[in-house]
C-alpha cells in the first residue's frame, strides 16, 4: 500500500466504534490499524466508498473525517481516513491499546559468516 500521509504514522491495533454517514447512518466496530495527527487507516469487513463521511470514537473523543481510499486485502478492506481540518490526533488525546512507532525499530544486521 502506498504511503499517502504527509506525517509519520504509528502502527496500532484497537477495536473502535465507527459511524458511517450514509443515507441511513451505519454504526459498527472496526479495527484501527494505524494513526497520525491528520488521519488513520481503518480495517473493515466490507468496502467503504471513497468520499464517505465517517466518525471515529477514540476514547472520549470523536474524530470526523472523509474516507480517501478503500483497498481490498486478504483480511478485509483498509480505508484511509483524513480527519477534518482543525482536529488533530495526539497520543495525549487517545492512546490505542497496541501502539508501535516503526521509527523506533532498529535495523537488524546479519552476522558475517566465517
Amino acid at each position: 500500500m502506498n504511503d499517502r500521509r504527509a506525517e509519520p504514522r504509528l502502527l496500532c491495533s484497537d477495536l473502535i466504534p465507527v459511524r458511517l454517514e450514509l443515507d441511513e447512518p451505519v454504526e459498527l466496530i472496526a479495527n484501527l490499524e494505524d494513526i497520525s495527527p491528520s488521519g488513520a487507516c481503518i480495517q473493515f469487513e466490507d468496502r467503504v466508498p471513497a468520499g464517505t463521511r465517517i466518525s471515529l470514537k477514540l476514547g472520549r473523543h470523536r474524530f470526523r473525517g472523509t474516507v480517501m481510499y478503500c483497498a481490498e486485502h486478504e483480511t478485509g478492506y483498509f480505508a484511509g481516513v483524513r480527519f477534518d481540518a482543525g482536529r488533530k490526533w495526539s497520543i495525549e488525546v487517545y492512546k490505542p491499546r497496541h501502539l508501535l512507532d516503526p521509527m523506533t525499530l532498529g535495523v537488524r544486521r546479519s552476522k558475517p559468516t566465517v
